[in-house]
């Protein structure tokens, strides 16, 4: 019953976001608000204190991020800067720095070191899908999966994204379910997402 009424509603936003005048909002974990329909290309978003313009690629919109100077970090370590300043499209699933500290100790330090890149890169790559994958296409994918969208990873691995309530959560290969706490940030090539867990491949 509660998977029908998850469809049921879903049909109902995409179909609205289609033919309506401005956004159609739905709302996220804490209180935050992804942006669907025509607008929500336009929309800039504010993450970590800093405002999320949708002309600057992924990582000139992340470095401004107080809640992501870890991810920067990593995404620089890894050498996955260029890549990310590339035209893809690419969707993030990106972690906060709360996230990284929900590590066990010395997790990041660990992977942060030079011998470690090809386990750095593993793990940021299963945080980035191909394609631009908005709210509204999730939304659609998971309901057409019968509440299960499965998402293909640069890195190789899956993702699976599912509705909890009112919050979209992904989890992966082993089980750690992170929640969208801010959708829709969108960037010249792509779209982030911010999660409050990190996801680790199998």
């Amino acid at each position: 019953m509660q998977r029908h009424l998850i469809a049921a509603c879903a049909a109902s936003l995409l179909a609205t976001a289609a033919f309506a005048e401005g956004p159609i909002e739905m709302h996220m974990s804490g209180g935050a608000t992804a942006i669907m329909g025509a607008s929500a290309s336009a929309a800039t978003k504010m993450v970590g204190g800093a405002a999320m313009y949708p002309g600057k690629d992924i990582v000139d919109n992340a470095v401004n991020s107080r809640d992501h100077t870890t991810l920067v970090t990593a995404v620089k370590a890894a050498g996955l800067v260029d890549t990310l300043k590339s035209a893809g499209p690419f969707t993030v699933f990106a972690p906060t720095n709360n996230a990284f500290s929900m590590l066990p100790a010395g997790t990041v330090d660990t992977l942060l070191k030079p011998e470690n890149k090809g386990t750095l890169t593993q793990v940021l790559t299963y945080h980035v899908v191909p394609g631009r994958v908005d709210a509204a296409t999730l939304v659609q994918q998971i309901q057409a999966g019968g509440g299960k969208a499965m998402l293909k990873t640069a890195s190789g691995g899956t993702l699976t994204a599912m509705m909890r309530g009112k919050d979209v959560v992904i989890t992966d290969v082993k089980g750690n379910a992170a929640v969208v706490t801010i959708a829709d940030v969108m960037q010249s090539n792509g779209v982030i997402h911010v999660v409050d867990k990190v996801l680790l491949p199998g």
